[in-house]
């Protein structure tokens, strides 16, 4: 039996996965969470295969908490389940520990496949982005230029994408504003922009937001 977290502020979201799951005889949910504070008690106070993990769930970026959730517990399986596209936050999802991703737009058939192949320790990764993963590290094929920032410079730039204000990433990422200015000039230099903008423009054209 695949013992599963659910880990989504969304109750519309936790109630068709719980449909999915009652439909297939092999997988059981054992606790749900809706914060990343509370999956860590969920996980201390559950047996759990597979954490079904929402990337925009409230609580802290979602690199870090499948970091601190991996360093405590490195035998669950996380599945990432995302309304962003794939090739935006994939790859750094399998980097910091993931063991799949899927946006939420998938049919339920693929969602089951991919628990199980999670939980057998398999990585799984859909058609899409093995294509991408193809393009991306083949030399002929141009990689876009925001895969080429760090972890903390994606984030900014998925904070300015979704409305915010320097002084209000610096309060939310508990960093001084002369640090986040100084990420936002590595920004511009690295996408070859020239304005704050411009970011804005470019974090939403290219799907990047928190």
């Amino acid at each position: 039996m695949i013992r599963l977290v659910i880990a989504d502020d969304h109750p519309v979201v936790r109630e068709g996965l719980k449909r999915l799951v009652s439909e297939n005889g092999d997988m059981a949910i054992v606790a749900e969470a809706i914060d990343a504070t509370q999956v860590l008690q969920q996980l201390r106070s559950h047996e759990a295969d597979v954490l079904l993990l929402d990337i925009s769930m409230p609580g802290g970026n979602f690199l870090e908490t499948m970091r601190s959730l991996l360093a405590e517990f490195p035998h669950v399986r996380i599945l990432v389940l995302s309304v962003h596209p794939e090739e935006i936050y994939a790859i750094r999802a399998f980097k910091a520990g993931a063991f799949g991703y899927l946006t939420k737009g998938h049919s339920r058939e693929e969602l089951a496949e991919a628990i199980r192949t999670v939980y057998r320790g398999r990585k799984y990764i859909t058609t899409f982005l093995a294509d991408h993963l193809l393009q991306h590290h083949n030399p002929a094929g141009k990689a876009s230029a925001h895969e080429k920032l760090t972890n903390r410079e994606h984030q900014i730039l998925s904070l300015l994408g979704s409305g915010m204000r320097l002084k209000d990433i610096a309060d939310e990422l508990s960093l001084s504003p002369k640090t986040v200015s100084a990420h936002r000039s590595k920004l511009l230099e690295k996408l070859n922009l020239k304005t704050t903008a411009e970011l804005i423009r470019y974090a939403l054209e290219h799907g990047i937001s928190s």
